[in-house]
C-alpha cells in the first residue's frame, strides 16, 4: 500500500474506535456472569472479534446490532466444550486471558492462532495457572501455542510475585482466582493497566487493591452490566503524534480513555514540551475519558523509563517516531516487553525507521533516538503488527521527497479497521 506523504496541516476531530483492552474484557466479564450485558461503542477489530467467536465456541450466545454486542451470559458454569480446538487469531489478550477462565472448568480446550501468536511466549501465564492446579501445556512440551487447558473445578489460591510487568499475565490470574477456593494474592513488580479490576467490581464482584499488592476472593459470581467503552488511547496516539509533529496543525480526539494506567504518553508528551490539553473529562462512560487536543510543537528529548514503561508499552513505537522529530536524544529503557509483543517492536522500529532516514539505534531493553531528523521515501512492512504499520503511516507524513510503500497493511485492522480512512480525513 502507497501511504498518505508529504503533508503540511492536520486539522479536524476525530472519534477514535473503542479501547481495545476494554472490548476485549467486557465480553469475558459478560460471558462468565448472570444476565445480559449490553456494550456499546465496542471495537469491532479482528481482535476483538476474534474473543467473540472463542465465546460463542465456548456456548455463549452473543448478538450483534449496529448500536451495541449483547452477551447472555449464564455463569461460569454454562461454558461448554468445545468440539475443536479454538482459534484466537492475533490476539494475545484474547488467548492469554481466556486460559484463565478456561483454568477453572472441568473440560480440556486448546487455543491456537495465526504465525505471530505461534511465537509469543506462554509460561508468563501457563506458570501460575499450574501453580493454582490446572495443567497447561505447550506446543511439543514447549511454552508455545498451540496450549491446551485441562482445567480443574478445584483451583487452589496462590500467592504470586509477578515476574513481569504485564497487564495480561495479571488478568489471567485474576480470571483464575474468581473460581478458587480462597484468596489469591497478586504482588506486582510496577503498577500494569487496571481495566480487569474495575470491571471486578463494576460486574457486581469484589476486590481489593492496595499500591502493588492485589487480593481476591475465588467464587464470585457476576451480574450482566450496561457499559460504554471509551475510545483507546493507543489509537489515539498516532494522531496525537502526527498533531505534533506535521507543520500547521490542530487534532481533536473526542471521547478518549483517560484511565491513569493508561495515560502515560500524555505525561512523554508534556515532558518534550508538546501542547496537549485535556478538556470535557467526565465518568459517563463508567471510566474517565475526555477531549485531547494537540498542536504542532517545538520538542526536546527526553529519557523515559521506569513506572512509566507499564502505562505506554504499546505507545512506545510512535513515541520513538515522536523522538525522531524532537531537538537532541531521547532513550527509551526498561522496556525489553516490547520484544515479545506482536513483533519484536524493537528491532522492528528501529529497522524500518532507519530505513526512512531516521538515526536510531536498539539497545537491549529499549532506544537510543537522535533528533531531529529528515525523513525520506522508501519501502517498509508492518511485520503483520498493527502498531508498526501504523505508526509507519503517521512517519509517511513527514516524508516531503519519495514514495512509502507499505507492507502488510492489513495488519492495521487488528485494532483500527478505519485507521487510514480516518487519518486521511485530517489532511489539508
Amino acid at each position: 500500500m502507497e501511504l498518505l506523504t508529504n503533508k503540511r496541516e492536520l486539522t479536524g476531530t476525530v472519534e477514535v474506535p473503542g479501547d481495545k483492552s476494554m472490548s476485549h474484557r467486557s465480553i469475558m466479564f459478560g460471558a462468565i456472569a448472570e444476565g445480559t450485558t449490553r456494550i456499546k461503542h465496542f471495537l469491532r477489530a479482528d481482535d476483538c472479534m476474534s474473543t467473540i467467536a472463542a465465546f460463542r465456541v465456548l456456548g455463549v450466545e452473543i448478538e450483534e446490532t449496529d448500536e451495541e454486542i449483547i452477551v447472555h451470559g449464564q455463569g461460569w458454569d454454562a461454558l461448554k466444550q468445545p468440539k475443536d480446538a479454538i482459534n484466537i487469531g492475533n490476539s494475545g489478550t484474547t488467548i492469554r486471558l481466556l486460559m484463565g477462565i478456561l483454568a477453572g472448568t472441568d473440560f480440556t480446550t486448546t487455543l491456537y492462532g495465526d504465525d505471530s501468536i505461534a511465537k509469543r511466549p506462554m509460561n508468563r501465564v501457563m506458570l501460575p495457572l499450574k501453580e493454582m492446579g490446572a495443567n497447561c501445556e505447550g506446543h511439543a512440551e514447549t511454552e508455545f501455542p498451540p496450549v491446551t487447558v485441562i482445567g480443574t473445578k478445584n483451583l487452589q489460591p496462590i500467592t504470586y510475585h509477578m515476574p513481569v510487568s504485564s497487564a495480561q499475565v495479571k488478568s489471567a490470574i485474576l480470571f483464575a482466582a474468581l473460581q478458587a477456593d480462597g484468596e489469591t494474592t497478586i504482588i506486582e513488580k510496577k503498577k500494569t493497566r487496571d481495566h480487569s479490576e474495575h470491571m471486578i467490581r463494576q460486574f457486581g464482584g469484589e476486590i481489593d487493591v492496595d499500591g502493588l499488592t492485589i487480593r481476591v476472593k475465588g467464587k464470585q459470581k457476576f451480574v450482566g452490566q450496561t457499559m460504554t467503552v471509551p475510545g483507546d488511547i493507543s489509537s489515539a496516539a498516532f494522531f496525537m503524534v502526527a498533531g505534533l509533529v506535521v507543520p500547521n496543525s490542530q487534532v481533536h480526539l473526542t471521547n478518549v480513555g483517560l484511565n491513569p494506567t493508561r495515560t502515560g504518553i500524555v505525561d512523554v508528551i508534556e515532558q518534550m514540551g508538546g501542547q496537549v490539553t485535556i478538556s470535557d473529562a467526565s465518568r459517563n462512560t463508567g471510566k474517565l475519558a475526555g477531549t485531547i487536543t494537540v498542536e504542532t510543537s517545538e520538542l526536546q528529548g527526553i529519557e523515559i523509563g521506569g513506572d512509566l514503561i507499564p502505562r505506554l508499552i504499546d505507545e512506545l513505537p510512535v513515541i520513538a517516531l515522536l523522538a525522531t522529530q524532537a531537538n537532541g536524544t531521547t532513550i527509551i529503557k526498561d522496556a525489553a516487553e516490547l520484544k515479545v509483543k506482536e513483533t519484536n517492536r524493537i528491532d522492528a522500529v528501529v529497522r524500518e525507521l532507519t530505513t526512512l532516514g531516521a538515526n536510531i539505534e536498539a539497545t537491549e531493553d529499549g532506544m537510543i533516538i537522535h533528533g531531529k531528523t529528515k525523513l525520506h521515501g522508501g519501502r517498509v512492512t508492518s511485520y503483520g503488527d498493527h502498531r508498526i504499520g501504523m505508526m509507519l503511516q503517521v512517519a509517511a507524513l513527514l516524508v516531503e521527497e519519495g514514495a512509502v510503500v507499505l507492507e502488510k497493511a492489513d495488519a492495521v485492522s487488528v485494532s483500527y479497521p478505519d485507521f487510514f480512512e480516518d487519518l486521511a480525513s485530517l489532511c489539508k
